[in-house]
C-alpha cells in the first residue's frame, strides 16, 4: 500500500485537565474526500487546528507526505501544502476580493505579479471572478465562504481542510458548494471537511470519521457509519434510528 497523504498517529491534546483529542489515529489517502463528523464539542475543529499547526499535540505525531510535521508551525505547513478555512469566515473586510486571494497567493509566490495571476486563476475556478473588485465586507455569507475557499486554494494545497463551509446555506447554495468541493477534489486536492448537514455530506464524501468526546467513535463508508449503534446514540439520535 502507498503512503497516505496524511497520517495522524496516536495524537492527544490536553488543555490542563481537559482532553480535547484523545489517542486519535487516522490515515487519509491522497485524492479522498473525508467527512469529519460528530456532535458539538467532539473535537473536530481541535483536530483541524492540530493538522494545520495552530496547536501542537501533547502526545503523538502527524505526518504529511511521509514527513513528520509535528514540530512545524502553521505557515511552514501551509508552504508544504496544507490549507484550511474557518468555521466563522475570516476575510480582510476592508480589502477587495482579489486582494484577499492575493494574500493566499503570496504563500507560493514571492512576486506581486505572480501572486495576482494565481489569485485571478483561483477566483475564476471558484466562481468569484465577477466579484473580484467587490469589497470583502460587502459579500453575502455564501460568498464569504467561497472567498475563504478561494484564498486557501491560492496557496496551491495538496490537502484542504474545510470547516463547515456548507452550514447555514440554502439548498441551492449548498448544492453550489458541493459542486465546488467536487471540482476541488477532481483537480487533485485531497479534502477533509467538518460538516453537520448530513443529507449533503453523506453522498459527497468517500469516507466518514465520527468523533465523540475527542476520540474516534467510528470510521468507514458513510452508509456503514450512519448505521453504527454508537454513532446513532451519541450523534444522530433516535429519530434517525426510526428512519
Amino acid at each position: 500500500m502507498s503512503e497516505p497523504l496524511l497520517r495522524i498517529d496516536h495524537v492527544t491534546l490536553r488543555f490542563g485537565g481537559l482532553v480535547a483529542n484523545a489517542d486519535v489515529s487516522l490515515d487519509v489517502p491522497e485524492g479522498q474526500i473525508l467527512g469529519l463528523l460528530g456532535p458539538n464539542g467532539a473535537g473536530k475543529s481541535t483536530l483541524f487546528n492540530l493538522i494545520s499547526g495552530t496547536y501542537q499535540p501533547s502526545e503523538g505525531r502527524i505526518f504529511f507526505r511521509g514527513e513528520d510535521i509535528t514540530p512545524l508551525s502553521a505557515p511552514e505547513r501551509c508552504r508544504r501544502g496544507i490549507a484550511r478555512t474557518f468555521q466563522v469566515p475570516r476575510s480582510f473586510d476592508s480589502m477587495n476580493v482579489l486582494e484577499n486571494v492575493i494574500v493566499g497567493g503570496f504563500a507560493r509566490h514571492a512576486g506581486a505579479a505572480a501572486a495576482r495571476r494565481r489569485a485571478l486563476e483561483t477566483l475564476d475556478f471558484a466562481g468569484l471572478a465577477h466579484r473580484a473588485e467587490a469589497v470583502a465586507g460587502e459579500l453575502t455569507p455564501p460568498e464569504k465562504r467561497r472567498l475563504e475557499v478561494a484564498r486557501a486554494l491560492a496557496t496551491r494545497p495538496k490537502l484542504l481542510l474545510l470547516d463547515e463551509v456548507l452550514t447555514g446555506l440554502t439548498p441551492s447554495e449548498a448544492k453550489a458548494g458541493v459542486e465546488l468541493i467536487r471540482k476541488v477534489a477532481a483537480s487533485g486536492v485531497t479534502v477533509i471537511m467538518v460538516e453537520h448537514v448530513m443529507e449533503v455530506v453523506m453522498p459527497l464524501v468517500d469516507r466518514a470519521v465520527v468523533l465523540h468526546l475527542g476520540r474516534v467513535l467510528a470510521e468507514g463508508h458513510p452508509t456503514e457509519v450512519v448505521r453504527h449503534e454508537g454513532v446513532i446514540t451519541a450523534y444522530l439520535g433516535e429519530r434517525h434510528r426510526a428512519a
